[in-house]
């Protein structure tokens, strides 16, 4: 079925008003680029995104869980096959410990392969007297303090082309190649993360899912025959900020006639570029893909059914994912009339929580930091609501790395402010490290688990 949005079309966002948009020096160059990138295979295909969208109607019916993660923001000097397969390893800890504990499916979606461009507060900024272009991504430029540097480049959207290609071939090995097989649970413990209360709790759970497999060997069961126990599903995401990049990678599909934007399986709009007269909205609304939308503690009611009735006019499950990201003082006063409305007015949508944007601040020494126990807070905060109101807390969406770094407070690692110039890598904002990431995982599980005991359980 082509999709209903007759005044649609791909381009049509360009005549709508565009926030958070570079400042390109060179449109002709920008224009050469697009048309360059239009000629490129697609990144993704219809169907995946067809089934991932199909997988989110499950978790918004409360038969599974969306866990959404990665980093802050990719770097072209940081797509290793290392740093790719460390990321992937914490993603599916943390996934194998909430389906073990809480007894639900985990769809499992990165934030990876496309997550170039961050949304900034300010256009420029004052670095030793000098006013330059602020660092927006390195799909639009780079961190480096100096004119040429933070200079807007189209060129960068080719190399985010060509690093989502490379991370895309590594992710897909990795995921349907034997090594995301579930008999290999014990070999995605990193040394670091095992030797700490979390990862040994993981080996934990790693030895009683090997022993389940033992047994089901025993009974003459062939688990390489079991797609499931040999691969996983894994999709890819980013927020959609760079439309001419976005629109270049856009096909029509030849068996529904339908849009997608075929740079990712999900894509998301951000709390900063929601405007329902705005080109995000406008663009993202005719194409295919399951949706994200950030919903910060300024949107209201109102606003939000006009957003949500733009974004998914069927109101197909799946089609949407409302993405809270309020604060941990925010949450119980804010978030519950907003699911109140949607529910009362009959609108299908998932809901998930992201802990991370709204507990943001600097430290005493000037880094961007956040602390894990306010995380914890909002994402506690954030089930209880759904807990009170017997609607679906059906995900969790957090930035994290697979590495070793010192950029989020405490959890397991116990991080202090003093510890924060160790090893902080992220060139945006504070990511919680593999230790911290497998900490909140149990945790969520144990709020899953409560949410069952008290509401009913749930299985797929």
């Amino acid at each position: 079925m082509a999709t209903p949005n007759q005044n649609w079309s791909v381009s049509s966002w360009r005549t709508r008003p565009i926030r958070q948009n570079p400042t390109w020096p060179d449109l002709e160059h920008l224009a050469s680029v697009e048309t360059e990138l239009s000629s490129k295979p697609p990144l993704v295909f219809a169907g995946e995104a067809r089934r991932l969208q199909t997988n989110l109607a499950h978790v918004a019916n409360g038969d599974a869980f969306l866990l959404q993660a990665g980093d802050c923001a990719e770097s072209f000097y940081d797509g290793s096959a290392d740093a790719i397969r460390d990321k992937l390893k914490v993603i599916l800890q943390m996934a194998v410990a909430l389906t073990y504990a809480a007894g639900v499916p985990v769809i499992k979606v990165g934030r990876i392969a496309g997550q170039f461009a961050k949304p900034r507060s300010e256009e420029f900024e004052d670095v030793d007297g000098v006013r330059l272009d602020i660092f927006r991504g390195h799909i639009v430029n780079d961190e480096k303090p100096d004119a040429t540097s933070r200079r807007p480049d189209p060129d960068r959207l080719l190399g985010a082309y060509h690093q989502s290609v490379a991370t895309l071939n590594l992710l897909r090995a990795f995921t349907t190649g034997g090594f995301a097989a579930l008999s290999r649970v014990h070999a995605w413990n990193q040394e670091f993360v095992a030797n700490s209360l979390e990862g040994k709790r993981y080996e934990v759970v790693a030895d009683d899912i090997e022993r389940a497999l033992q047994f089901m060997r025993a009974c003459g069961i062939d688990l390489h025959d079991d797609n499931a126990l040999q691969s996983v599903e894994f999709y890819t995401s980013h927020e959609a900020l760079i439309l001419p990049y976005e629109q270049a990678l856009t096909r029509q599909d030849s068996l529904t006639g339908d849009w997608y934007d075929c740079s990712a399986h999900m894509l998301w709009i951000g709390d900063r570029t929601r405007q329902l007269d705005g080109a995000h909205v406008e663009f993202l609304r005719g194409v295919a893909n399951p949706l994200g939308l950030k919903v910060g503690p300024s949107v209201t009611s109102e606003e939000l059914i006009r957003l949500v009735d733009a974004l998914n006019p069927e109101n197909t499950p799946g089609r949407l994912t409302l993405i809270s990201r309020m604060g941990h003082q925010l949450v119980q006063e804010k978030l519950p009339p907003l699911i109140e409305t949607l529910r009362h007015e009959g609108r299908n949508v998932l809901w998930t929580c992201d802990p991370m944007h709204g507990n943001t601040f600097k430290a005493s020494g000037g880094q961007k930091t956040r602390r894990f126990d306010d995380i914890l807070a909002e994402v506690a905060h954030f089930f209880a609501v759904h807990q009170s109101l017997g609607t679906w807390p059906g995900g969790l969406h957090i930035e994290l790395t697979g590495d070793n770094v010192t950029e989020c407070l405490g959890g397991g690692s116990r991080l202090s402010e003093s510890d924060l110039s160790t090893n902080y890598t992220s060139i945006c904002d504070p990511r919680l490290n593999a230790t911290q990431s497998l900490d909140m995982a149990f945790h969520v599980a144990e709020f899953l688990q409560n949410y069952s005991a008290a509401n009913g359980a749930r299985s797929l």
